[in-house]
């Protein structure tokens, strides 16, 4: 017997509609073997009976039977659930009328006589898309409300437990620093704490990526100015942390502020107090302070790059981000979420996933994270020729040579940065995170770790036992 029982989701319902008995009984008894729950009926009505609108199987019909054959059979299943996956079992003359009733919604059909092998492959195939629609349509109702699963998409253990430390965190007034790789989502995280705490009803939500504000205007742009301070100041403007009092600030890449200006933010914090530049005014603020860093601040620290005083400041509470590629029972479910989004957006016909597609994506180790998720989204629904995922992802990582026909291999400097975010990757997770052991393990001195570390967004932190 060539069929894994393991490979199929166990109890999988799959109802078997035929009026012969030996076919019945022999495929029933097959598909069971195959890992399945599978039914059989002799006639449709009772198997149409189980039938409901969240039924989480598949229907397999006979085409040729008395009363009602399996074209109506296909008409009410469909009324009852449009996305059910009903596959047509045909006889040679019949194949014409199975490929009408694919334009009507079939799933598929297979022709007598067929090898068994190749009806579980189909009902495997049809189930994984049956678990992606319930999977789907489960999140489509928790996402249309506005509690913290409409927000935080998943159904991973790595984001249901980010959820709850979440809703723990945002009804206190505690500071926050958010640890997470690139494109993780960290100011949805930080935006989520705000929401759904206290502050979130009175007070506004201020967004600062500290790495796009030039050294020079930093000062300014925190903490506001008067008329006169400077060159082209002509009015009184308020910084960032004047404007978000009453409400959260988050400071997104804080690793890249400026010592002088990390100073004073520490000062503020202690005191409540700002002052504004080319004032002597003390000016008082009310702010929950909610931070992000893709790498670890202590080792700035102990470099002399980060202030330690304000990263103990800061790091009152830690929230740590998984990386997409640490939940990738969550990618189908993101994609589809996105896939939708964005076919509303653009008035597009949403496009299902196939197979070859979702082994595409589940393959892919997403340095990008959700964001470049999102945007692989985007570009499906917009694709022209009904590209595949699977194409997208091929020529996003090898590029494409003239009129899009010849790939290219990626350059030789791409090649070895991934090699060796790879093999650091690999260090922090053997060694748990201590850095000197990774030091050791690789042959290299700290700074140098640290550097790499920075330049491929890897935190220590995130690899650290959970105690």
């Amino acid at each position: 017997m060539k069929t894994d029982p393991l490979a199929t989701p166990v109890l999988f319902p799959v109802l078997f509609i035929d009026d012969e008995l030996a076919m019945r009984v022999s495929v029933t008894q097959w598909l069971q073997l195959a890992g399945f729950a599978a039914q059989g009926f002799e006639t449709p009505q009772p198997a149409l009976d189980l039938l409901s609108p969240d039924f989480p199987g598949v229907l397999v019909t006979d085409v040729r039977m008395p009363r009602m054959d399996g074209m109506a059979v296909l008409e009410r299943a469909l009324a009852r659930d449009a996305d059910l996956p009903v596959i047509l079992v045909t006889g040679h003359g019949d194949v014409a009328l199975a490929v009408e009733a694919m334009r009507r919604g079939a799933y598929d059909f297979i022709e007598k006589p067929f090898e068994p092998d190749h009806l579980v492959a189909v009902i495997r195939r049809a189930s994984e898309k049956r678990r992606l629609v319930l999977e789907n349509r489960g999140l489509r109702r928790r996402t249309s409300g506005s509690g913290i699963e409409a927000r935080l998409i998943g159904t991973s253990p790595a984001i249901a437990e980010l959820r709850r430390d979440l809703i723990d965190l945002a009804a206190t007034g505690a500071s926050v620093l958010i640890h997470g790789e690139t494109g993780t989502g960290k100011e949805l995280v930080a935006r989520c704490l705000h929401d759904f705490g206290p502050r979130g009803q009175k007070g506004a939500f201020v967004a600062v990526n500290c790495g796009a504000i030039p050294d020079s205007m930093a000062e300014s742009e925190l903490f506001g100015h008067e008329p006169g301070a400077f060159t082209g100041a002509t009015q009184r403007r308020a910084g960032k942390l004047e404007h978000s009092s009453g409400g959260t600030l988050f400071l997104d890449e804080i690793e890249s502020m400026p010592l002088a200006i990390q100073v004073k933010l520490l000062r503020a914090l202690q005191e409540r107090t700002i002052e504004r530049l080319g004032s002597n005014k003390q000016v008082a603020v009310d702010l929950r302070l909610v931070a992000a860093t893709k790498i670890d601040l202590l080792d700035l620290s102990e470099e002399g790059r980060f202030r330690a005083d304000l990263y103990y400041r800061l790091n009152v509470a830690e929230l740590h981000i998984p990386p997409l590629r640490a939940r990738a029972e969550d990618i189908p479910l993101l994609f589809d979420y996105f896939a939708a989004e964005f076919a509303t957006r653009h008035n597009r016909e949403p496009r299902p996933l196939e197979p070859a597609d979702l082994d595409a994506l589940l393959a892919h180790d997403w340095p990008g994270n959700v964001r470049e998720l999102r945007n692989l989204a985007e570009r499906h629904v917009l694709s022209v020729g009904r590209s595949s995922v699977a194409g997208l992802l091929r020529r996003r990582a090898l590029g494409s040579g003239a009129g899009g026909e010849a790939a290219v291999p990626r350059a030789l400097a791409d090649q070895v940065d991934a090699f060796e975010k790879r093999a650091i990757e690999q260090a922090l997770e053997r060694c748990k995170g201590d850095i000197k052991a990774v030091m050791d393990l690789l042959d290299i001195p700290r700074r140098t770790l640290n550097e790499k570390m920075a330049r491929h967004g890897l935190d220590r932190t995130r690899y650290l036992p959970r105690g």
